[in-house]
């Protein structure tokens, strides 16, 4: 297989004048986005009207996308479930584990995971009320706090504010040594850095598609399921695309033997459509490689802030093995400067409270990105651009 070499900005369509740095958060489109989309509409369902379900194969979408991410991840063919939201599935994963050691009762996280997967946690555990209850230790704390009392460690890979990334193979291993059943979220992993979820033995992960693998706003999440565990397990929500005949209409569910059971409601064609092309990138694309350039070039942009901007703290681990893709800097006015470098031609992005965060996607970044947005940097900060009274409105999306 011939390999892609880095950068390969010309798949992408980014505004010439942009230095894109935000990819962490959504990442840009592939260019034949818009033509795809069209024909989709105009030709498939336009055309074909509800016949498109069987003429142009659409309800096999879900399948034939979940087995493009597997080796993304290091996952086997046919143990993913494509489709839905990162936060059903995440409450599929999550019900389904608790279900798997019902004489347990603590639900282990941490402080820093993102809001809406403590949300699901708090909200299911509600909902079951057998006094199960979430513990969030700080995330250095989480190793000690992984003990037999313990019935699932539920945590994000890579911290969405810092980039600081968990070791997932230590902490599988622990949580495996004591019982407890683990699912990994990995919305700021995939596509970012290496994964081995089949040699990790994790029993679950979740995640999103519109990040690093570029599928676009909306776009389908997905759930990993150990294989040996997978029909052992009956999802929390059964829907009619799990069954395994859901056009027999039984009013009776009954699953799918594979993690199609995973499957809940019909899939979302144009989104899908629009993953697949994004996806095909990563057929010739070589994660190791994808990682060296990304520790590089977060490097140099770490380096060169540091010397332009001294007012500025990096919040992100400074070592590379401790980080993902993304660079994180805290400032007082953090939010202001984040808006007025998107006047000034860079894209990154804001997070509560003071965080600058800035996503390193080595697929269309070179160092001539990295030294023009430091550059862009230091001018704002230094110049106090980010003071204009424009720059202090917030936004709806921050």
């Amino acid at each position: 297989m011939n390999t892609t070499s880095l950068p390969c900005k010309e798949l992408f369509s980014i505004p010439s004048h942009l230095v894109y740095l935000d990819g962490n958060s959504l990442g840009p489109p592939l260019r034949g986005s818009a033509e795809l989309a069209a024909h989709v509409v105009n030709e498939e369902w336009g055309r074909e009207l509800i016949n498109a379900w069987n003429t142009e194969d659409w309800m096999s979408l879900p399948v034939t996308v979940a087995n493009q991410i597997a080796p993304i991840i290091g996952a086997p063919q046919d143990s993913i479930s494509a489709g839905d939201t990162l936060s059903i599935k995440a409450y599929q994963a999550l019900a389904a584990a608790i279900q798997m050691r019902p004489n347990r009762q603590i639900v282990l996280s941490d402080s820093g995971n993102f809001p809406t997967d403590l949300y699901i946690a708090q909200g299911l555990i509600d909902l079951i009320d057998k006094s199960h209850k979430l513990r969030t230790p700080p995330p250095e704390e989480v190793l000690d706090n992984i003990t037999e009392e313990v019935a699932v460690v539920y945590l994000t890979h890579v911290d969405y504010r810092t980039g600081r990334m968990h070791d997932m193979k230590a902490i599988t291993e622990k949580a495996h040594q004591v019982g407890a059943v683990t699912i990994w979220d990995l919305a700021h992993s995939v596509g970012a850095v290496p994964l081995e979820l089949q040699e990790s033995q994790t029993e679950f992960a979740v995640g999103c598609t519109y990040k690093y693998l570029n599928g676009g706003p909306g776009a389908p999440a997905f759930i990993y399921v150990r294989p040996d565990i997978v029909t052992s397990i009956d999802p929390a929500i059964a829907g009619w695309m799990g069954h395994k005949s859901p056009f027999a209409m039984s009013l009776k569910y009954d699953p799918v033997h594979s993690v199609e059971r995973f499957r809940i409601g019909t899939p979302s064609v144009v989104q899908f459509k629009l993953l697949q092309l994004a996806l095909k990138v990563w057929q010739t694309l070589d994660m190791k490689e994808v990682r060296k350039r990304s520790v590089h070039l977060s490097k140099l942009f770490i380096d060169e802030i540091e010397s332009r901007c001294p007012a500025l703290t990096l919040t992100s681990p400074r070592s590379s093995a401790m980080r993902g893709s993304q660079v994180s800097f805290s400032y007082a006015n953090a939010y202001s400067v984040i808006q007025a470098l998107s006047d000034q031609g860079l894209i990154g992005d804001f997070r509560e409270p003071n965080i600058m965060r800035f996503g390193i996607t080595p697929l269309y970044l070179d160092e001539g990105d990295i030294t023009r947005a430091a550059q862009i940097l230091e001018q704002v900060v230094s110049d106090e651009t980010w003071r204009r009274p424009q720059y202090e409105v917030r936004k709806t999306v921050t």
